[in-house]
């Protein structure tokens, strides 16, 4: 399943699918080995107890060394405004559920992510590994956007604890290392749905390039086999099935996900406004930069969650556009149309979605609909407690 293109630009998609493999081995959320014979991925109980294991210990750490408690900055904001405080414990109550149920999902689940990751890594090896994919900059694109998310992630909590303290102490070290490697288990967690997403888009848009050349073979006089399209309208129902088995195993975890980003940034403003103005303090760099920075990057990795699922939606309306192109092709083989009119009318009832939970479709109007809700609840919080700002 990994790119082996040259070039740099290749070569750094290829280190960041690995990076993402190791890594989610090493913190135990990847709970498979891979058989390089069969190319099969193949459960592991054993990684299961290794990852239970593993991640028990990391929130013991952080249990035994909290970093928050001996913030001064924190602690001034929760003393002038103890709603703070509460909600600041809800949210790390919601972080820690978040967690617990993706690795719970990753577990138990773990037979079927096996099932669909094999059926992609079959459709690769089998179908698609011949076609050129020099023009396909969106896949390296989603790939390279979601590997440095991640690391601006770490990057911003290691900013934000160290960042707050007046000194270091071991306690500290420890607490912030049992914070970072928890934080990579969230946002590992959910960079398999990501990844496995961009392989699906991948594959649409080939699908969609060889409808395209028949569509030109055709507009030129030459002859095209309708085997041909019976084989793309076969591909292209695998994968709407691989797509919907995915999303209805990862949709509580990205919704869980993308709530804790917005969470994050309604405190982390609602923080900034008691500090800045309740505290009345001159701005430091705790309010130049450590409180942008992340808000930034919370926003960031929220918005590339919408967009790959936009991008693979996007791509599969494309598949009914490219077909009508056969409507302005004249005295077509019988056999022919009738396949394309199979795809189109399977394509009228199937479309490829993501409908997160059965409540909603996560495309960009969803996603600017969510950013727009998070900022009207960060104003309700103001004028509810507006009397002790």
């Amino acid at each position: 399943m990994f790119c082996r293109r040259g070039g740099f630009r290749q070569k750094l998609v290829h280190v960041t699918l690995r990076g993402t493999l190791y890594g989610s081995w090493l913190l135990g959320l990847f709970p498979f080995t891979y058989d390089s014979w069969t190319r099969k991925l193949h459960r592991s109980k054993w990684l299961i107890g290794y990852g239970i294991v593993l991640n028990v210990a990391i929130v013991t750490l952080i249990l035994a060394n909290d970093t928050e408690a001996n913030t001064p900055a924190r602690m001034e904001v929760f003393q002038r405004n103890p709603l703070a405080e509460q909600m600041n414990s809800v949210h790390d109550f919601h972080s820690l559920s978040m967690v617990v149920l993706m690795l719970l999902r990753c577990y138990w689940r773990s037979e079927d992510i096996a099932k669909i990751l094999n059926e992609l890594m079959d459709l690769q090896w089998c179908h698609f590994r011949h076609y050129s994919l020099d023009d396909c900059c969106k896949f390296d694109n989603f790939v390279l956007h979601k590997g440095l998310s991640v690391g601006l992630e770490v990057c911003s909590m290691l900013i934000m604890e160290l960042g707050m303290y007046p000194k270091y102490s071991l306690q500290l070290f420890l607490g912030v290392i049992g914070l970072c490697a928890i934080v990579m288990v969230a946002l590992l967690g959910a960079s398999h749905f990501h990844l496995a997403v961009v392989y699906i888009y991948r594959c649409v848009w080939i699908v969609n390039r060889e409808l395209l050349r028949f569509a030109n073979q055709l507009a030129e006089g030459e002859t095209v086999d309708p085997a041909g399209v019976d084989r793309l309208l076969g591909l292209y129902s695998r994968l709407l099935e691989l797509n919907h088995r995915l999303a209805e195993i990862y949709d509580y975890q990205m919704v869980l996900v993308m709530v804790s980003f917005l969470a994050a940034n309604v405190l982390g403003i609602y923080y900034y406004i008691i500090f800045s103005i309740s505290l009345h303090k001159d701005m430091d760099i705790i309010l130049l930069f450590i409180v942008p920075q992340a808000l930034f990057i919370n926003m960031y990795d929220f918005w590339l969650s919408i967009a790959v699922c936009d991008l693979a939606e996007r791509t599969g309306r494309k598949t009914s556009t490219i077909l009508k192109l056969f409507n302005d092709i004249e005295n077509l083989d019988v056999s022919l149309e009738r396949s394309i009119s199979d795809f189109a009318l399977f394509c009228s009832h199937q479309r490829l979605r993501f409908r997160h939970c059965g409540l909603f479709y996560v495309n960009y109007g969803m996603g600017f609909r969510m950013a727009i809700t998070s900022f009207l609840y960060l104003l309700f919080l103001i004028q509810f407690d507006f009397s002790n700002l």
